[in-house]
């Protein structure tokens, strides 16, 4: 059963969502751009947040700096990378020891620069990171990503461009292009949970 936690990252207070189950692994999972609707109850994210605790993970989901009841302001994607960081330590605090990271879109965004300025994780999963909307230059090799998936009509996460990416980190995640899906998975959430499970068994 999720339960609400507060989250501290400095100054801020992030709302969270706890689901606890197992103390060996746990995933933050991260949402989409605030300033367009994107927040921790989007049904990409729950879909992703519900597979992992399926496959016997405790989850967390939180709402980004001035998103929800998170207070604070949007802060252009740096004040972010500080929010990711604080839910792992939330999870890490909380007792769990192997921890994966997951975000879609936006925070597939977040989640890179995190793991990219070297943040040591078990495993790193990004559904449509957003390369046609974002800039992911600065972004480096992220030898814990394991898997990548991106809808074939996705225009905001073009195939050709994740694939190209890839190509430049030279990292070889498992990489995925569901057919006939879009960025926001309308139709399609059944067919990413299948994935993230076939992925996670």
């Amino acid at each position: 059963m999720e339960k609400a936690v507060i989250i501290h990252c400095k100054n801020v207070r992030l709302e969270g969502m706890l689901n606890l189950n197992s103390f060996e692994k746990g995933v933050v999972v991260t949402h989409p751009h605030p300033l367009y609707g994107g927040n921790m109850d989007n049904p990409v994210v729950e879909q992703i947040v519900q597979s992992y605790f399926e496959k016997g993970f405790t989850t967390l989901r939180f709402n980004f700096r001035g998103t929800g009841k998170s207070s604070g302001m949007f802060d252009n994607g740096m004040g972010e990378l500080d929010d990711v960081r604080a839910a792992l330590a939330f999870l890490k605090e909380s007792g769990v020891k192997d921890l994966t990271l997951a975000g879609y879109s936006f925070g597939a965004r977040m989640n890179a620069s995190v793991v990219s300025a070297g943040y040591e994780l078990e495993d790193h999963v990004m559904v449509s990171p957003p390369m046609g909307f974002m800039s992911f230059d600065d972004v480096g090799a992220m030898p814990s990503t394991g898997l990548i998936l991106t809808g074939a009509k996705d225009d905001i996460a073009p195939p050709e461009m994740v694939q190209a990416a890839i190509n430049r980190w030279q990292i070889s995640p498992h990489f995925e292009t569901l057919e006939g899906c879009d960025h926001f998975y309308t139709g399609c959430l059944p067919k990413l949970k299948s994935l993230l499970l076939n992925y996670l068994s």
